[in-house]
């Protein structure tokens, strides 16, 4: 196992160290007391860890990043062409113009942000915001819209794709659906209460439904209290506020979501970015803090707390939670975790990364989640300690201005719950997440045989699938869609700049005819457009290990 790799924020690169090499033929290195065992595919798998932790970060070759480069650069200078022919009149201005009144007003938007919509974004436009008409199942239809003037304008046909295979909805358990059996006490609780509670949760908002919901999830979660929002993005953006203010530091994962970002902004607390899923980082930003304490007055921090996801939605990785929950531990800082895309995805029975790490819900001292993936429904919820609970009842700003979640939206979210537990008298819950399992597994490994460079853990049902040039962002999507297969296509600047992506979601409610059926339409157009980037194909991977640098409490 001459030239070994190793894993190193999240990207792929080669030691050479004779003491790698000596790491290597033991399979075992110990340092700071922490024994190590050996890793595989990408992350350690030594005491912390009681099962095996795959991720893959592989690098594209160096072509790939030049040839991104160089689209950027070309769009760029035709897009500057362009302008130019506008301004004098040579080519059709479509877009918005200022009112004579406001020609010397300052610009409401920057001005790249400007050129980046009218002539890049706008090339592709005709792959985002396309209205479905139908339950965002396995399967959905699509309402057909053309353009004649180059996407800056659409017009509907009237026609309705059929059947088109979703592989982008966050659908994971397959609770997204239309069955009336499935669905009868939805209705009645419909039928009961209506569609509106038109009140917030602290004045005329709390209705029963809330009640027997946020017992529920705390039953479900094995935590003392939970409270539940009608707003995922809420959840975070409202209470993180709540939560720390002014003399607080937020430690905070690089590629955390935005409602996380919104909610530690708003909160007035100083915000310090660690590498994503990288302990070496986020150690010495604790360490940091302990020992110098706040800018200019070296007091000490009120509280610190780190804001992380159990499964980050564009990388497809999973928290190093037990690692995390060591750190945490040991600098005495609380852990805030957003599991809006693990909670019902991972674990045994779908309790999320808690569960999938065999930890326990007292190690967190935050848990946030939301009902938008897994559950089929709306809102999110907080959950933890009673005295937390309490708290944000009180403090909360979703609590006291926002409206409460609907009652029919609770009923799906407990019909779904229940499920879940099996507390319906079924085992139906528990075949889900296993179906999901099996089915993350397979299109993962098919993936990876072909030769495509995909993101994050063998366990995510995120699965994103690399790209790179801007070029094959429109022309993938579109292509799949041909296929009849529905995909969500990301680019700069919700990635960087060279890692454009189409990001695939897998679920329980996919059939295996309908994932082999994806799978063949992707090995084609990989060939078609020279999508194969992978120098390895997973069967061939050489064993990856790291020696681990941190000095964590077991």
């Amino acid at each position: 196992m001459a030239n070994p790799s190793a894993v190193c924020n999240g990207h792929l690169h080669h030691h050479h160290h004779q003491k790698q090499n000596n790491l290597l033929k033991s399979g075992i290195s110990k340092k700071n007391g922490i024994t190590k065992g050996t890793k595989k595919n990408g992350v350690s798998n030594g005491t912390l860890y009681k099962k095996t932790f795959i991720e893959h970060f592989e690098q594209a070759p160096m072509y790939v990043a030049v040839f991104t480069f160089v689209g950027f650069a070309v769009g760029t200078i035709f897009g500057y062409l362009r302008d130019f022919m506008r301004a004098w009149g040579l080519e059709k201005r479509n877009i918005a113009t200022e009112r004579e009144q406001q020609k010397d007003f300052v610009p409401l938007y920057q001005d790249f942000e400007n050129f980046y919509t009218r002539n890049l974004y706008l090339r592709i436009r005709d792959n985002w915001n396309r209205p479905i008409c139908s339950v965002p199942g396995p399967q959905f239809d699509l309402m057909e819209r053309v353009t004649d003037d180059y996407n800056w304008t659409f017009r509907f046909t009237g026609r309705t794709i059929k059947n088109v295979i979703n592989m982008g909805s966050y659908n994971y358990l397959g609770f997204a659906e239309t069955d009336v059996n499935a669905l009868k006490t939805v209705t009645i609780e419909l039928e009961k209460y209506g569609t509106g509670v038109c009140s917030t949760r602290q004045e005329m908002g709390t209705l029963d439904k809330h009640v027997e919901l946020e017992k529920l999830v705390a039953t479900f979660l094995g935590v003392e209290d939970a409270m539940v929002f009608g707003m995922g993005f809420a959840t975070n953006s409202m209470n993180i506020p709540a939560l720390v203010g002014k003399g607080c530091l937020i430690l905070s994962d690089e590629l955390n979501h935005t409602s996380l970002v919104l909610g530690a902004r708003l909160s007035g607390a100083t915000i310090r970015i660690f590498k994503h899923n990288n302990m070496q980082s986020l150690e010495k930003l604790l360490r940091d803090a302990i020992i110098y304490g706040q800018p200019r007055t070296h007091r000490a921090w009120r509280k610190i707390i780190i804001l992380v996801e159990g499964i980050y939605s564009m990388e497809g990785s999973i928290v190093r939670l037990p690692e995390i929950v060591s750190l945490k531990n040991k600098y005495k800082a609380y852990l805030y975790l957003d599991e809006a895309h693990s909670i019902g995805a991972v674990g045994a029975t779908g309790r999320g990364v808690v569960e999938y790490f065999g930890m326990s819900p007292n190690d967190v001292d935050v848990l946030m989640g939301t009902f938008t993936k897994s559950f089929g429904a709306a809102g999110g919820y907080i959950a933890g300690k009673k005295d937390l609970v309490d708290f944000l009842r009180t403090h909360s700003h979703s609590a006291v201005y926002a409206t409460s979640m609907c009652p029919p939206v609770a009923e799906q979210i407990i019909r779904a719950m229940r499920c879940l537990m099996g507390l319906d008298g079924t085992t139906q819950g528990l075949q889900r997440v296993r179906q999901l399992e099996k089915n993350t597994r397979y299109f993962r490994r098919k993936l990876h045989e072909m030769g495509f460079i995909i993101y994050g853990n063998d366990d995510s049902p995120v699965v994103p699938l690399l790209l790179y040039m801007p070029g094959k962002i429109g022309a993938f999507a579109r292509r799949m869609l041909e296929k009849n297969i529905g995909v969500v296509v990301v680019g700069f600047p919700a990635t960087p700049i060279t890692e454009s992506r189409a990001r695939f979601c897998v679920s329980a409610a996919h059939t295996r005819e309908m994932l082999d059926t994806v799978l063949n339409a992707l090995d084609e157009l990989g060939d078609f457009l020279h999508l194969k980037y992978s120098r390895y194909s997973k069967s061939s991977h050489p064993e990856l290990y790291e020696e681990s640098r941190l000095e964590l409490e077991d």
